[in-house]
């Protein structure tokens, strides 16, 4: 297959392009389009050598691709769409190609989950390649151990972040059931992608298909404390299961410190080590706790698994620190769910209450479930952590911001523009500060705006 040529449409998503970046490793010839460009991916793939077209005109498939990767944002009366179907070229998914041409005959770990999934599957694939075991990946997000969101890697281990959202416009299953894992986690599951899914039972019947898939030899690492996700395990399971994140798991964790920066690691009810590490939040040491049990099924140690958890850098947009101006520490995270949000913040609460400072929340609700109005109060509850909280309300959004946080006990300022939004944030954030901004896009580039606001 060297030298083809293939053209992917939506190249700028984080899956798309990390298909980009693995079949320009495997020698194809990659160009793609993308309506919505921004870092990082963007800068990310002209690292890469790959050629992105702006915008979705039918005139882009004159560069006469040999075959289409269609991402699962292309619709059908798009130009590019149309002309490809009127020319019957050839077109699969990003998860078919990515089955048929890189997971045949891998040992696949997929990280599945509402939640967690990006973090997850990084720390997992720090932890084998910690190990030595040299795996592919192919994760939601850029990887700070590793400076990219895929690879082929050189063993048969590959680690990927197993979504749930549909594969294409022409292939209404979730992405995950594609892949075909011999080792799946199971993070949690709930009603998310309102977009695309009614109710939490289509989302549980799309866990299910996945779950059907995982060979008897296999292993299943589930979060005991996730009803839905124990819902749909109940549909019917083949392959043994380990459990995490409940008091009566198989793994359990012990804080050693309230903030989720030490831990104590346990395999039913034995201690097996601490663990040390930068990274905050009783979620994501139930992160931990499921790879370190994947990565011990395909053969790592936990002594060697807590030892590479020590070096692990993170997640770029995970609870990134972005800047500090004047005692001012500004955050990036994608947090777009309540669930999300709420833990994401008590993550970082015990550590700002610790130093006498306070956590402002500043948020776009930017993804498509959250426009639609679906959470409701549940998003004015998850924002409650914070001492004070700065909205952004978009053009467009389907609901009212000022209605939605009715009842907030936590201060609020709604903002119509982000220099409205910078401004209020700059007048009251003061030294000792902890601002966390949530979007799962770009928010406009808010992240540095309110770095050099802060500097005047």
């Amino acid at each position: 297959m060297k030298n083809k040529h293939i053209h992917i449409l939506g190249i700028c998503g984080t899956f798309m392009g990390g298909v980009a970046v693995l079949a320009r490793q495997l020698g194809y010839r990659v160009t793609g389009c993308d309506q919505n460009v921004y870092p990082p991916m963007s800068t990310f793939l002209e690292s890469q050598g790959i050629e992105i077209v702006q915008g979705y005109g039918a005139e882009q498939l004159e560069l006469k691709p040999d075959i289409i990767v269609v991402g699962n944002a292309m619709k059908r009366g798009m130009s590019v769409i149309e002309a490809m179907l009127n020319r019957g070229l050839h077109y699969v998914s990003g998860p078919q190609w990515l089955a048929d041409h890189v997971l045949q005959d891998k040992w696949v770990l997929a990280v599945a989950g509402t939640h967690g999934k990006t973090t997850t599957s990084s720390l997992l694939t720090h932890i084998l390649d910690f190990a030595g075991l040299k795996p592919g990946f192919l994760i939601g997000g850029i990887a700070e151990d590793f400076g990219v969101s895929a690879r082929i890697g050189e063993t048969p281990f590959f680690v990927v972040e197993a979504d749930e959202y549909d594969s294409a416009f022409f292939d209404k299953r979730s992405k995950f059931v594609h892949y075909h894992p011999r080792t799946l986690i199971c993070n949690n599951l709930e009603f998310d992608h309102a977009d695309i899914f009614d109710n939490v039972a289509d989302i549980q019947k799309q866990f299910h298909h996945v779950i059907r898939t995982v060979p008897g030899e296999g292993l299943i690492v589930e979060n005991s404390t996730s009803p839905y996700l124990q819902e749909a395990i109940a549909k019917g399971c083949w392959t043994p299961r380990q459990s995490f994140a409940g008091e009566s798991s198989d793994w359990t964790c012990r804080l050693l410190k309230s903030d989720g920066s030490a831990f104590e690691v346990y395999f039913q009810n034995k201690l097996q080590g601490t663990a040390q590490w930068q990274t905050l939040g009783l979620h994501n040491v139930h992160n931990a706790l499921a790879a370190i049990a994947a990565a011990h099924h395909a053969g790592v140690s936990v002594d060697v698994a807590l030892e590479a958890i020590h070096t692990f850098k993170g997640v770029k947009r995970r609870l990134e620190l972005r800047g500090e101006v004047k005692g001012v520490k500004v955050y990036d995270d994608f947090a777009h769910h309540p669930t999300a949000i709420k833990v994401t913040l008590q993550g970082i609460r015990d550590r700002v209450s610790s130093e006498g400072g306070r956590l402002i929340a500043v948020l776009e609700p930017r993804s498509n479930t959250m426009r639609m109005g679906v959470f409701g109060t549940q998003l004015r509850d998850a924002l409650q952590i914070a001492d004070h909280i700065a909205l952004f309300e978009p053009v467009g959004l389907n609901w009212n911001t000022a209605d939605m946080m009715k009842g907030s006990i936590k201060p609020f300022e709604i903002s119509a523009t982000l220099e409205e939004l910078v401004a209020k944030v700059q007048q009251y954030a003061k030294p000792g500060d902890y601002v966390v901004v949530m979007s799962n896009g770009g928010f406009g580039g808010v992240h540095q705006k309110l770095l050099d606001a802060l500097r005047q």
